[in-house]
């Protein structure tokens, strides 16, 4: 089988995830770092794999990780062992860990999240509009990041003032770039910050989740701090970054599809098409890390062996033809059915999907309700993807707002 070597700076996604499928529905790959492992590729394997019980999150089970082939300081190792939380746990542990977030982000409850949501758009379309005439703005910076972040920080109660913190300490861990030295700095730093944060909802709770999760753990549910503190930090983390990266890309999108914008603008296509399609075709997670084979298992005509590491290939689904037809490479927001896997699949589905699709759905029609005849300020060519190969994530997204 040969080994496909993911590129840690992301610079060609598109073409890398051509490869991945085209070496069919299970793939050697080579993270960066040089830690190896598998990845699967096609859609219907995907959905099969995400459900079967033969593959679990304990890294315990990884053979390189017991034979201490994984250093402490790869600059992947967060994701790949973040602590325990929903995140890293299977069966019992984890319907416990996710139950009470779950419930906390079911549709009903996340609707009622939606007034908010629509003056947080608001008050960031007016700064944006307040800007002097004919100025480039970084959409992402200026727009697409607040909103999740002010969103997700209110559901958990967290403090504004943390925010710069947060956002360095998370460019540092989602990163293949991050310096091996710092890498055991930054982990302790980001739970050092969580740490402080769930110290002080302990003191003074509030209507918050974190609060709830406090509240929880001390009427029997039996939530330790460290699971309290890392299912602070995962829902932090996934909840502004993949609702970041589908805000910019649905962007970069239409701008590159002016005919489909114009659909769009004018009524004649709904704009939950537009949100699906960019999550099928563009979607904001390329690479999910990491699930562990406790035996052997066939996938196709390969055996993924027990003991080996497994990602998840979002990237390379999407535009899966066995799943998505002839034309899975084009963007089409008239696609119909569009049965996508972007938010995962089964028992460990993203609890967030919801939401994240609601403040998109809130925020890419008030963006252009507003502005219109936005225009990307450089050729899209010249759009540059972040050295993250989890995160399908620009470095920025300059325009002009008309």
């Amino acid at each position: 089988m040969t080994r496909i070597t993911l590129d840690p700076f992301v610079t060609d996604l598109d073409g890398e995830s051509a490869r991945l499928r085209a070496a069919g529905p299970l793939a050697e790959v080579e993270l960066p770092g040089g830690v190896h492992c598998y990845a699967v590729t096609h859609h219907a394997e995907a959905r099969q794999l995400l459900t079967d019980s033969r593959l679990v999150k304990d890294i315990n089970v990884w053979g390189a990780w017991q034979r201490g082939e994984i250093p402490m300081d790869w600059p992947l190792i967060g994701l790949a062992n973040p602590g325990r939380s929903m995140l890293t746990v299977d069966g019992a542990d984890h319907r416990r860990l996710r139950t009470l977030v779950a419930q906390a982000l079911t549709v009903k409850r996340v609707e009622q999240l939606r007034a908010g949501i629509e003056a947080l758009t608001t008050a960031s379309l007016d700064r944006l509009a307040a800007l002097p005439e004919g100025e480039k703005v970084d959409l992402k910076a200026e727009f697409a990041y607040p909103l999740p972040m002010n969103v997700i920080s209110e559901l958990m109660g967290v403090d504004s003032a943390d925010h710069p913190r947060l956002k360095e300490l998370f460019e540092k861990f989602f990163s293949t770039q991050t310096p091996p030295e710092e890498v055991p700095q930054m982990m302790a730093d980001l739970t050092a910050l969580f740490t402080k944060i769930v110290d002080a909802k302990r003191e003074n709770p509030g209507d918050d989740l974190t609060s709830a999760l406090i509240a929880a753990s001390e009427d029997g549910d039996h939530l330790t701090d460290e699971e309290i503190v890392n299912t602070l930090q995962l829902i932090i983390a996934a909840g502004h970054e993949t609702t970041i990266s589908l805000v910019v890309n649905a962007v970069a999108a239409l701008q590159t599809h002016p005919e489909q914008r114009k659909q769009v603008l004018n009524g004649e296509v709904p704009w939950e098409n537009v949100i699906e399609e960019t999550l099928r075709w563009n979607t904001p997670t390329s690479h999910v890390l990491i699930r562990f084979a406790t035996q052997d298992i066939e996938v196709g005509e390969k055996v993924l062996p027990k003991g080996e590491a497994l990602i998840v290939s979002f990237g390379a689904l999407g535009r899966d033809e066995a799943q998505h037809g002839p034309t899975a490479g084009d963007f089409d927001i008239t696609r119909s059915p569009n049965r996508h896997i972007a938010f995962g699949h089964g028992p460990h589905v993203c609890p967030g999907a919801a939401l994240s699709r609601l403040e998109a759905g809130v925020a890419l029609p008030a963006l252009y309700e507003r502005f219109p005849d936005l225009e990307l300020a450089v050729p899209a060519a010249e759009l540059r993807n972040k050295p993250i190969v989890t995160q399908n994530d620009l470095y920025d997204l300059p325009v002009e707002l008309g």
